[in-house]
């Protein structure tokens, strides 16, 4: 059912501009237009941590623009792994604000932005739900964009958490754009996360553009490595 879904979406014309925030764990501060869908869509990824390899298949998130500087979000994924059963991960439904209009949105200075975040269980992980707040601040020059993230968390397993994450990108006029991001993530008492992405996003035209990053983490001292490629795509 999914998959012919997204069939579908992929066999529609586009037509509002794409501002994909593939590949990468945190965002920007900008929302879809009013009455547009936006898709963020990895087919097939991979990564490799102390659970082994496991294909990410589907990687999807679903914006939708309900109002003007806002919108509704739903994500997950799902993981296969060759010993263990397959498992739905890092679900959630949001609710994303613009709360100043700046260079995102063709005016001066930095754009804002606030989204709110119900953790949503999973299938075979992830039990229990939370909520994350993350502020958003993104900065466009003729050089390359920069968006910054600050989020605080109740995790799945009611503990207290924060999240930091910096993105930059190459400048928005190249077909072709390099991007990178580090980010830190700690669930206290628990997990500490640092990570480093680098990759690029082709933007083909306005409102279609496919992105490869490679990740590489450290949690709790251990390796993770992920290769993540996909596709964003919007239509009104």
């Amino acid at each position: 059912m999914m998959a012919r879904a997204f069939g579908l979406l992929l066999a529609l014309s586009w037509s509002a501009p794409a501002f994909a925030y593939r590949p990468f764990d945190s965002t920007d501060a900008a929302v879809a237009d009013k009455g547009a869908f936006e898709v963020e869509l990895s087919p097939l990824s991979f990564r490799h941590d102390d659970d082994g390899t496991a294909w990410i298949a589907p990687s999807a998130r679903l914006n939708y623009g309900f109002a003007e500087d806002w919108e509704v979000v739903l994500e997950g994924q799902a993981e296969h792994f060759a010993r263990q059963r397959s498992r739905v991960t890092e679900s959630a439904l949001s609710l994303k604000s613009v709360v100043r209009e700046g260079s995102l949105q063709e005016k001066s200075g930095w754009s804002l932005a606030s989204e709110e975040s119900i953790l949503l269980p999973g299938i075979n992980a992830d039990d229990g739900a939370g909520f994350e707040w993350t502020g958003i601040a993104s900065q466009r020059w003729d050089w390359g964009t920069i968006h910054i993230n600050l989020a605080a968390e109740l995790t799945r397993d009611q503990r207290l958490g924060m999240f930091a994450g910096l993105i930059l990108e190459g400048p928005e006029d190249w077909p072709v754009r390099p991007v990178a991001e580090v980010n830190y993530q700690r669930a206290f008492s628990t997990e500490e996360e640092t990570s480093i992405l680098l990759g690029a996003i082709w933007k083909v035209r306005d409102g279609l553009a496919f992105d490869l990053g490679f990740r590489h983490a450290w949690v709790n001292s251990r390796p993770d490595e992920q290769v993540r490629a996909g596709l964003t795509f919007a239509m009104n």
